[in-house]
């Protein structure tokens, strides 16, 4: 069978449409689909990121890196050793990537369609363009209600505080 083709739309996180159509051979990595989607939204591509796995409501699973950052060499999937045809397929075709963990950009991947090749097509193609990433990344809303919180019993110093000052 030849070599599928996936369409794929990138949405960031934020209240105005930003998003990027692309397609992109199913065989990548997922490294080489984290550069496609950082270069189709202008990001330099040099912060840490990562995908999660998802289902379809966006609920966040797995987490495959693009570094392992823990100590004891865990147990997390490295976006050079997933392929992105065994993350995403007909069954299962959303993943969420974020970007920057201290601005945490946060994207939504959601699978559109799958397609044979292109002859002369050169992958990734970016299919289309819509919207600017901001300057810095949309505030994220906090669901709740303010109302739900008693301000009044925050502390108001930290002396109350049963912990050590001295740090060394």
């Amino acid at each position: 069978m030849d070599e599928m083709i996936y369409k794929i739309r990138v949405i960031l996180d934020a209240e105005d449409d930003i998003f990027r159509d692309i397609e992109i051979e199913g065989s990548t990595t997922l490294e080489e689909f984290h550069n496609a989607i950082t270069q189709a939204f202008g990001f330099l591509g040099n912060e840490m990121a990562s995908f999660y796995t998802c289902d379809e409501e966006w609920h966040q699973d797995e987490e495959i890196a693009l570094f392992d950052m823990s100590e004891s060499g865990s147990d997390v999937r490295l976006m050079s050793q997933v392929l992105l045809q065994d993350v995403v397929t007909e069954s299962s075709t959303k993943l969420i990537y974020v970007y920057d963990f201290l601005s945490m950009w946060t994207f939504f991947v959601e699978l559109a369609d799958i397609v044979e090749r292109t002859d002369g097509q050169i992958y990734p193609n970016i299919l289309f363009s819509f919207g600017e990433i901001p300057d810095s990344p949309p505030e994220k809303k906090f669901e709740a209600d303010e109302s739900e919180f008693d301000f009044d019993n925050t502390l108001d110093n930290y002396e109350d505080l049963d912990f050590d000052e001295n740090w060394n």
